[in-house]
């Protein structure tokens, strides 16, 4: 089992470590109701240095990664990240992952920390014939987030760089506390916030000047229970819950990172699906019924078994039980009914807009 530069640090914490994408990691330290209710009031600082960082460099960078991603690269300005997707040929999902553009001939891709290897390999296949340089230094860098409406205050007490003139889905390069590092206001809660990427080494320092620069505003760690239902009430999809190799992107409801204009992997059978329609499609659902639904919890529909619940939970700032499932597209309207089987009895559900939860700008 692998262990992420803050191992020690959640240990002196009292976290409770559970086993994740290869890596020991902390699911909570107090209680996740508590921090998931930290991030959205105050803020919580989490460790996510389990993701994947892979660079990739050279002259043909731009064209080598619009033709492996389905969303916009090319266009892309130096300073803006951008959430895309890795298509198979069939169009379904290698992985989920942010573009950094560091410069013209320079990108960083952070993926989900279980796909890691499996995406390097991915790359590395498919560059033959591209000018490209491929390196991942997932193991040297640590990733810090730290999220919800407090932060920006929370981050200024350790850095005289005005935080407000980064936007939402940009980053600089800039030194803070010594160290050089990537601040990308970026996140998966829903809520405002930034990600800090920095040498693995300098991990617990940034750590502890940020829960001490936290002390007043309420700041609290938070695990991966917290940051699961957060992303769940943000409408964010997580991949091997909500999308995988046998969910296409149109499937999966992200369209929205599909650029048809554009050529790449995946793009024929993605159109082909989108002419012929669609047969099934990820949607939110909130329960009818009492019950908390959990992902694997088997669906019916007009009495029928149809698949699983994708991602389900109770979310404690929406203070609803949700989820989101695939469903038949002709019981993918707003307020269509179908059943969840919870401890060997059915509990109705229906379906309901994503996202669950939008923040106030």
């Amino acid at each position: 089992m692998k262990k992420t530069p803050l191992y020690d640090v959640h240990r002196a914490l009292g976290a409770k470590m559970i086993p994740f994408a290869g890596f020991e990691m902390p699911v909570m330290y107090s209680s996740i109701i508590e921090e998931h209710m930290a991030v959205r009031e105050r803020a919580g600082i989490f460790d996510v240095s389990h993701m994947g960082e892979i660079f990739v460099s050279g002259q043909d960078a731009a064209k080598f990664l619009q033709w492996i991603t389905s969303n916009e690269v090319e266009k892309m300005k130096v300073g803006r990240a951008r959430y895309n997707a890795f298509p198979t040929e069939k169009g379904t999902v290698v992985d989920d992952l942010l573009v950094y553009k560091l410069d013209e001939n320079r990108y960083m891709l952070v993926v989900n920390a279980a796909n890691t290897e499996k995406d390097f390999n991915w790359l590395m296949e498919k560059s033959e014939g591209f000018s490209v340089k491929l390196e991942n230094l997932s193991a040297e860098i640590f990733q810090i987030a730290l999220q919800g409406p407090e932060a920006e205050k929370i981050l200024s007490v350790i850095t005289d760089f005005d935080l407000s003139s980064i936007k939402y889905y940009r980053f600089r390069e800039l030194e803070i506390l010594g160290t050089e590092v990537i601040l990308s206001r970026t996140g998966y809660t829903g809520e405002d916030g930034f990600e800090i990427y920095g040498p693995a080494e300098e991990a617990a320092k940034f750590w502890n000047a940020l829960m001490e620069a936290g002390e007043n505003s309420g700041l609290k760690p938070a695990g991966l229970g917290a940051r699961d239902t957060l992303r769940l009430e943000a409408g964010m999809n997580l991949y091997g819950n909500d999308m995988d190799e046998t969910t296409t992107l149109l499937e999966a409801d992200l369209e929205w990172i599909v650029k048809w204009e554009k050529d790449f992997i995946g793009k024929e059978a993605l159109l082909k699906q989108k002419e012929e329609g669609l047969k099934r499609k990820l949607v939110g659902f909130e329960m009818v019924d009492k019950g908390v639904p959990r992902h694997g919890y088997r669906v019916f529909v007009d009495g029928r078994p149809y698949g699983v619940v994708a991602s389900g939970s109770y979310c404690p700032y929406v203070k609803k039980n949700i989820g989101n499932v695939y469903l038949p597209i002709e019981k993918t309207a707003e307020g269509s009914e179908f059943e969840i089987e919870i401890r060997g009895k059915l509990h109705r559900a229906k379906v309901v807009p994503r996202p669950f939860y939008r923040r106030k700008k």
